[in-house]
């Protein structure tokens, strides 16, 4: 779905009802409408928002990783206790890096990574687009550098800099991502880690650093950002998202309605009748990204199997799709860099319940998903999409346990998912679920062909008990 030609401003108020500030311009009826075309628009950045809050602002929080402008790595994958992102990794090991390109452009440098271990960097802007990539795929296991400029840059690439990235939006996220083979493996994560390093442009040129940017005040962030105060966060992000030719006429048609650049912006101020149509807007807005979520991709054995995440290129000005990309996991990679299949049924289509059933995803022999790097699947909570707390501390099986697997006789590999142990003989193979709603991601790093074109597809999950 696109964002819709501005609508005519025609005021249709209930009788008795006054207008407040600009949504004098728009009227009720047609306030609903915009604002239902906003919020669709707007879900995706605030969502990439709470997380760059999270990681680089909030402190206090448990997801706060530590200033912009600085390579921050754990080590350790993402547990349970890891709220700020929805869906997320438990394969790789992040470091991450929050970038403010207001006053220069970054230079960030990858150290030499030994061949059969998978990393990359994903570069990704305000709008949630995947700007470009560095790593295994992209570039090879190689050392390099590389520069992130945000808008307006006209410098060129200096010399020992081996490619340029231009963001659209003057904050962004760089997601690093190194392949761990097992606990035993950290150390050497930790190596490659410490060789990802940052620095400013002039810092990188041996020049004087210009005048720092302005200081950004930083909305706290609470929920209401994703219901009634979605247009006041909005206003604070635009500030740092320069307008593009395609997005100017949408972009006037909300300032009807008060979102624009550092516009105040007080819901309490509303009319009842304006209050009532921005809350009928945020329903219809979020049912609509919801109900788009269950069209991506095809369905295969009870899969679904699609390409969600990009650049403007790719989602081609669908303000949807990239609203129900960020509702599917923030930060998606694009379908080259890893592909996901993703559940919340079984083989006959019937919802995944562990609190009802046991059930088992088998492979059969040579048909393990086809990958250049490694794949996993991943157990998520289906209410929350956040990782479940289990015993074992196991979130996931993926291609380097395979040596601790146990395979069929027919050489065919059976994973048991269920909440309770499905015995000493097959834990090995068990990946713990929730006692209750199940959703579940297959990940293929560097998917290979088959993959991609859909020759292969993944087996479904099958009711055991």
């Amino acid at each position: 779905m696109r964002i819709a030609k501005p609508f005519a401003a025609v005021c249709l108020l209930a009788a008795g009802c006054k207008p407040a500030g600009d949504m004098d311009k728009a009227g009720v009826v047609h306030t609903k409408e915009i604002a239902q075309q906003a919020y669709i628009y707007s879900l995706p950045m605030i969502a990439g928002y709470k997380a760059i809050y999270g990681v680089a602002v909030d402190s206090t929080g448990s997801g706060y990783r530590g200033p912009w402008n600085q390579i921050h790595s754990d080590h350790r994958v993402f547990t349970p206790d890891d709220k700020i992102i929805v869906t997320p990794n438990s394969d790789t090991p992040y470091s991450m890096l929050a970038m403010d390109l207001r006053a220069e452009p970054l230079v960030f440098c990858v150290p030499a990574v030994e061949k059969g271990r998978y990393f990359s960097v994903q570069l990704i802007d305000l709008n949630t687009f995947n700007v470009g990539y560095v790593g295994s795929r992209a570039t090879g296991n190689v050392a390099g550098c590389y520069l992130v400029a945000g808008p307006g840059f006209t410098g060129e690439k200096p010399a020992g800099v081996a490619k340029m990235f231009t963001l659209e939006t003057q904050l962004g996220i760089a997601l690093f991502r190194t392949q761990l083979f097992g606990p035993a493996d950290m150390p050497n994560v930790e190596k490659v880690q410490a060789g990802y390093t940052v620095q400013p442009l002039s810092a990188y040129l041996k020049q004087p650093a210009p005048p720092a940017a302005p200081k950004m005040d930083f909305p706290t962030f609470t929920d209401s950002a994703f219901k009634t105060e979605f247009v006041r966060y909005e206003n604070f992000l635009l500030q740092y998202i320069p307008s593009v030719p395609e997005e100017k006429a949408m972009r006037d048609t909300f300032a009807l309605i008060g979102m624009a650049p550092g516009k105040a912006y007080d819901f309490s101020k509303l009319s009842d009748a304006q209050k009532a149509a921005m809350g009928l807007a945020l329903k219809e807005g979020y049912d609509a990204i919801e109900a788009r979520v269950k069209t991506i991709g095809k369905h295969e054995n009870g899969w679904t199997v699609g390409a969600a995440f990009g650049d403007r290129a790719f989602y081609k000005g669908d303000y949807m799709l990239r609203a129900a990309a960020a509702i599917l996991g923030l930060y998606g990679n694009n379908a080259d860099e890893a592909l996901y299949p993703a559940t919340r049924t079984d083989s006959a289509g019937q919802p995944l319940d562990g609190s009802k059933h046991d059930y088992t995803l088998t492979f059969p022999d040579g048909a393990l998903p086809p990958v250049n790097a490694f794949w996993s699947v991943t157990m998520y909570d289906g209410a929350t999409q956040l990782l479940v707390a289990n015993p074992m501390k196991r979130y996931l099986i993926n291609s380097p346990m395979l040596p601790g697997l146990k395979k069929n006789k027919d050489g065919s590999l059976t994973i048991y998912i269920q909440a309770k142990s499905p015995g000493k003989d097959k834990e090995s193979n068990w990946l713990p679920s929730p006692a209750g709603p199940i959703y579940m991601v297959m990940r293929l790093y560097w998917p290979k062909e088959e993959a991609l074109n859909g020759k292969w597809a993944p087996p479904g999950v099958q009711v055991a008990r």
